[in-house]
């Protein structure tokens, strides 16, 4: 690559930057559903064929959004898990730790939250693409769900999933497999502990706890070590 084809790539590397920050700031004005590459284009100052020439279509924009938005989410989860595994956290600590992350990250970016967890946009169909970003949050709680099952951190559940296996065979291969007796179910528990995270923090996210609870950060740490029951895991309460 010569040094014209250098250059070249690093302007498109700007202005799709530009481009993606101009659309954030728009998500938090008009929502996802009134993205426009119009409006992009006004407010970031380039004309509409330069947003067109690195995004041709909304979806596009939009594609590169969630994936941007997954991302960053998954990598808060995974610095967090890093630093408490460091510290020698025990994997209710670990998982703590994580779901505190992804709290902070949701209410420090609430217009992306809304966009991977929030109401669908009308017209819009996540690609293929979002998937390996999208899966970067609940591969966080499955290494922590592994290691706890793998160290013994796990009391083994009054209730087994009743009739065949409920799940596809993608998630199994995700974890590495399905555990033997007492913990076989322990999948299906893991994507209840996810779904209620994500549940939990819409609900926060968008104040529907605030008047019910007198300490939004204390009742999430409560919440969290509640849903871990579900999957037979301590979540140390009072730390941090």
């Amino acid at each position: 690559m010569d040094v014209s084809e250098t250059n070249a790539t690093n302007d498109d590397t700007t202005r799709a930057a530009l481009i993606k920050d101009t659309a954030r700031q728009q998500l938090v004005k008009v929502g996802a559903g009134g993205l426009s590459l119009d409006g992009v284009a006004r407010d970031s100052g380039l004309a509409v064929s330069d947003v067109a020439a690195v995004f041709p279509h909304r979806d596009d924009l939009l594609t590169a959004l969630v994936i941007d938005a997954y991302n960053a989410s998954g990598a808060a989860m995974e610095r967090a898990d890093e630093a408490a595994t460091a510290a020698g956290a025990s994997a209710g600590a670990r998982l703590l730790a994580v779901t505190r992350a992804l709290r902070q990250w949701s209410f420090d970016h609430v217009a992306e939250f809304t966009l991977i967890y929030g109401s669908p946009v009308p017209g819009y169909h996540a690609p293929q693409d979002t998937v390996p970003p999208a899966s970067r949050t609940p591969a966080v709680l499955g290494g922590i769900v592994r290691t706890a099952l793998m160290g013994g951190e796990l009391t083994p559940p009054r209730r087994a999933v009743p009739g065949p296996p409920l799940l596809l065979p993608a998630a199994v291969e995700a974890f590495g497999g399905v555990p033997e007796a007492p913990f076989s179910d322990i999948i299906e528990r893991g994507i209840v502990l996810w779904s209620n995270l994500i549940g939990l923090l819409v609900f926060q996210v968008f104040s529907r706890t605030h008047d019910s609870v007198s300490d939004e950060a204390a009742y999430f740490d409560y919440a969290i070590a509640v849903a871990a029951e579900t999957i037979g895991l301590e979540v140390p309460l009072g730390e941090g």
